[in-house]
This record gives structure tokens, sequence and C-alpha cells, in this order.
């Protein structure tokens, strides 16, 4: 076995503790600490009792600098984020620990010490008085709190420090080597189980915030709808009443009346003739954009109304979508078919699968040709995990699209149609970020001149979900 170090060659973690092993006993108080079968506070408390309990053992100290204890009756707080609790054994004149409430100022700061802790995570130091003059401070601290010899490790995990571990001694002299094992072990351990326990309170900390930013929004998009819907729909209502008035009074002007006959100008007549024209263009533009407000601030709310996701029957979705656009599709002589299987469920909300699927088949009903055909279809599949899927197709028989259009289709305001056809350019690249939220992805196969096929992916529930 090699030697023991001395104070003044002070390294942190000799080669000689390197290759040494823990006690038995405190291998069993490390497991029990990465187990996690108690909180933190429990296993830093399991720590300072398992050392403090060693009669070369005067004085055990920990601190937190990352972590709150949860039970702070024998914890000093110093300043704003630093808790300190000491083990002594009875009869001991040594304490490194401030009064309570102290300020962070009065706790120790061994910076030489603390510099070689933070090179190689462990420092012993058998004798205070023989260590080099760099560490004087060091051993002025010491001697104030009656610790003749210091092991003290850092408490840390993926280069995060979380405080430090450390045992006293009222007398010089040389450390057992199994318990600056076992001290090495436990910093480890300690380690790692606050590391763990940050992670899970960031988690919770993100959910928490989570919650309150869906709950803004929530708000945000239902002060915005009044704010927005109000004023468009004053310059909408405007607009028609301008184009009604003005082609009421043109319709009144008799026949080649004169500017003379008292009943309409030229000029009044060219006014009135501009007005009807003008008021049609801004009551397009201002359905348009009402239209486009709609459809955001619908979307929105589904996106962020904090709906749970659960089984949703296609074949009900896909028949309720049918019904809802039964109408226009007698109108644009186009027939509409579904064939779902029954019992065929996918993992989203009911709304947001109905939104996206009543777009794509309203698109494909909107964009088709006369007498023209769209039909729905499922089919099953697996991912790369060999998780189920299900994706819904929707078929139709229009002019189809270009490669370049179909890698263009998905992205906001862009459309491929004429002003005839109603839109706002915004379904398809909603209806993806819908599909997305829940696991799921959208695309289309298209071959101009035959028809193009848009479909929805989905989570699909496995047999004994149903």
């Amino acid at each position: 076995m090699t030697e023991s170090p001395t104070a003044t060659s002070v390294n942190p973690l000799p080669d000689g503790f390197r290759t040494l092993s823990a006690s038995p006993e405190g291998v069993a108080v490390a497991s029990w600490i990465l187990v996690g079968d108690g909180s933190v506070t429990e296993s830093v408390e399991r720590v300072g009792e398992f050392l403090a309990s060693h009669a070369d053992v005067d004085l055990v100290a920990v601190s937190l600098t990352q972590i709150v204890p949860d039970r702070g009756d024998d914890w000093v707080h110093l300043g704003e984020r630093a808790w300190l609790r000491e083990w002594r054994r009875p009869g001991t004149t040594c304490s490194v620990a401030p009064q309570q409430d102290a300020g962070a100022e009065q706790a120790l700061s061994m910076p030489w010490v603390s510099q070689q802790v933070r090179r190689a995570r462990v420092a012993v130091i058998p004798d205070a008085r023989l260590l080099p003059p760099a560490a004087d401070q060091d051993r002025r601290e010491m001697a104030v709190c009656g610790v003749s010899a210091l092991v003290t490790a850092g408490v840390s995990s993926s280069g995060v420090m979380f405080g430090s571990l450390a045992m006293g001694r009222e007398t010089a002299g040389e450390w057992p080597e199994h318990l600056v094992a076992d001290l090495a072990l436990f910093s480890s351990a300690l380690g790692s189980r606050m590391s763990e326990a940050k992670a899970r309170e960031s988690l919770a900390d993100a959910i928490q915030r989570g919650d309150l930013a869906r709950a803004s929004q929530q708000e945000f998009f239902s002060a915005i709808g009044h704010e927005l819907r109000t004023p468009i729909a004053a310059v909408v209502g405007t607009a028609e009443m301008l184009g009604e008035d003005a082609r009421d009074l043109l319709g009144r002007l008799p026949e080649n009346a004169q500017p003379h006959d008292g009943v309409l100008t030229e000029h009044a007549a060219r006014f009135a003739v501009g007005v009807a024209r003008d008021a049609d263009v801004v009551l397009s533009a201002g359905e348009q954009l009402l239209a486009i407000v709609d459809d955001l601030l619908g979307t929105g709310q589904k996106l962020g109304g904090g709906a749970e996701s659960q089984w949703v029957d296609v074949a009900d979705a896909v028949a309720d979508v049918v019904h809802w656009l039964r109408a226009p599709a007698i109108s644009a002589r186009v027939r509409v078919t579904a064939d779902i299987d029954p019992q065929t469920f996918v993992l989203t909300t009911p709304s947001g699968v109905r939104q996206i699927l009543t777009n794509l088949v309203g698109n494909a009903i909107a964009y088709n040709v006369p007498d023209g055909t769209v039909r729905v279809t499922q089919s099953r599949s697996h991912n790369e995990f060999g998780e189920p899927r299900v994706r819904v197709s929707v078929r139709d028989t229009g002019p189809g699209l270009t490669t370049e259009q179909q890698r263009e289709v998905f992205k906001p305001f862009v459309r491929f149609a004429g002003p005839e056809v109603r839109g706002t350019g915004l379904g398809l690249s909603l209806s993806r970020s819908l599909a997305e939220r829940d696991g799921g992805m959208m695309g289309v196969e298209s071959t101009p001149g035959d028809g193009s096929v848009f479909w929805v992916d989905l989570p699909a529930a496995a047999p004994e979900a149903r």
C-alpha cells in the first residue's frame, strides 16, 4: 500500500487513495443514496450521521448551493441560496457553522483548499500546521474553527457544483484510508442524486411555465379575437353598405338623365360608379382578412388550448367532415366518398383532427373539376420504432401540383388557385402545425393533370388500447 500523503504535498485524492476501496458499510450507504429511497436531504443526513459515527471524526459539515433542504431545522441559511449543516461528536469544540441566518460572508472561504478540490475533487489535510504559505488563510480559518485535520470533497455532477462535504478532527494525524474513500464515494453519489433532483425540478418548472404560457395564450386569443374581429367587421359592414347605396342610387337614375334635370350630375354619377366598384374591392379584402384572422385564432386556440389528446374514432371524424361539406360539394358538382375501417383510432384531439380533415377535404372540393371526385381512405403502418400509425388520405381529381408547388404548398399564404376560389392560404400550414403537435405528419403526392393526394399520418391505437 502506498504511503498516506503529508500536508505539505496535499494533492486532492492522491494516487495512494485512488486505488482504495470504500468500506462495505460505506458502499451500502452510497447504494441507498443512488437507489433513491429517500429525499436528497435524507441522503445528506444519512451520510453525515454515518461519517460522524466514526471514532476518527469530530466534525462533519455539508454545504449546499443549488439544493434547498426540505426540512431546515438543523440547517444554517447562508446568504441568498447557501445552506450548511454539521454533525459534531459530543464534547468536541470544533465547529464551522456561523450563527443562524448569518450572511454568506461569515461562511468559510478556504481559498487554497477549494482550489485543490476543484482540480481533483478531494483534498486530504492531515495537519493544518504543515500547509504551505499559500494556504495561510485556510490555516487561520481552520484554527478559528478548532480543526487541525481535514478531508473535504466537492459535491458535483457534469460540471455543476452542488456544494461540499467535509470531515474534520481536533487533533492532527493521518486519516484512515477507507474513510477517505467513503467520503469520495459519498460525494459522487450525492452529486448524482442532486443532479437528478435538479433536473426533475427544472422539468417541473418548465411544465409549470408551459401551463402558465398556455393560460396566457388563451387570454391573448380571447382578447385579440374581439379586438381584431370588431374593427374588421365594421370595415366589411361599411363597405357593403356603401356599395349597396351607390348601386341603389345608380339604379334610380332615369335613362338619358341630364345634369340640369336635378337628378344626378355627370360627375356625381361617375363618383357613385367608382364608390360601388371600390366598395366591392374593400368588401372582398375585408372578408379575406376576416377569414385569415378566423383561421389564425381558431388554430391558435386549438394549439394552445390545453385539450388533452385522446383516442379519436377516424370513421366518426370523417363522417362529420363529409356531412359538413355536403353543400359545397353539391354546389361544385364534386362527389365525395369515404372508405374508413370502423374502430380505427388515432391519438389526437377530436377538434384538431376534424379541422385537419375539413381543410383537406374542403381543398379537394374547391380545387377539383366539375363532375370530379374526392375519395377519403385510410391505411395502417408502423414507424421506425415499431409503433402503429394510421394514415388518412384525401385523393382528388383536380389539376394536380408540380414538384415545385408540392414543396411550397404547406407554406403560409401560398395559394395555387385564381381569385374565384376563396381561401386564405393558411389552412394547410396551420393543419400541419396541429398534426405535428400530436406527433403526426402531413404530406402530398401529386402529378400534374392527374390529381393530388394529401395525407395526414397520426399515432394509432394499439389493440389493447381500444
